[in-house]
């Protein structure tokens, strides 16, 4: 049992990664082996739309060198799955979501490297646009078929530096319930798995699209 959580903050050992290491603690505590990862803050492009990921790449993306390969075969060694990021212009860090649109478009419902594993996303704010920015990464996890565990409260805290967020003791109680739910749905899934249940195929064997331009 084994989550990966990302740090999308530029800054290694600020708030937000504060706000993971609560969750990998409660994680730890449950039985999960875990690994913060660090999304390393360099220019990267974000993605093009060309879909070689989905024809010759073997669902990874044409472009190398960045954190995006190094991501997707992450998960693919993973259970589960943590977002961590600070809020900017009330929603996720740019440079963020420049590597998210590029690790999950090689990685839909129909590829499985995410398919059926519960994650989360966190938001660290000093003050507002939480709501905003969960809103835009739970929509990575629910078109990739991956479960978005509940906790005690909508997963956010509030800190401008990591001794700040310590102080939010209710932020504090939703990511030590995040990394507690986290690790009950994982074991589910499991105990799921070995009684036969797999998680649900597409109707047909295929994504279907449709475009609403006739």
């Amino acid at each position: 049992m084994k989550t990966l959580l990302l740090n999308g903050s530029p800054h290694e050992k600020g708030s937000t990664y504060t706000a993971l290491r609560v969750v990998a603690d409660s994680l730890e505590a449950e039985g999960s082996e875990t690994e913060i990862y660090q999304i390393p803050f360099k220019p990267i492009l974000g993605c093009s739309g060309c879909r070689t990921c989905k024809k010759t790449m073997n669902n990874r993306c044409v472009v190398e060198g960045d954190a995006v390969n190094v991501i997707i075969e992450k998960m693919e060694g993973s259970d589960a799955l943590v977002i961590g990021t600070p809020v900017y212009y009330a929603a996720p860090n740019g440079h963020l979501l420049a590597v998210l649109d590029r690790v999950f478009f090689p990685c839909g419902y129909e590829q499985g490297a995410f398919t059926g594993k519960p994650a989360s996303a966190i938001c660290v704010a000093r003050r507002g646009g939480t709501t905003a920015t969960l809103e835009v990464l739970q929509k990575y996890f629910t078109i990739a078929g991956m479960p978005i565990v509940p906790t005690s409260y909508w997963p956010m805290i509030h800190g401008l530096s990591g001794e700040e967020v310590l102080q939010d003791l209710e932020g504090v109680q939703a990511m030590q319930m995040v990394g507690k739910t986290l690790a009950w749905l994982m074991k589910c899934i499991a105990a799921g798995k070995s009684a036969g249940v797999a998680f649900p195929a597409l109707p047909g064997g295929e994504k279907v699209w449709t475009s609403f331009i006739r």
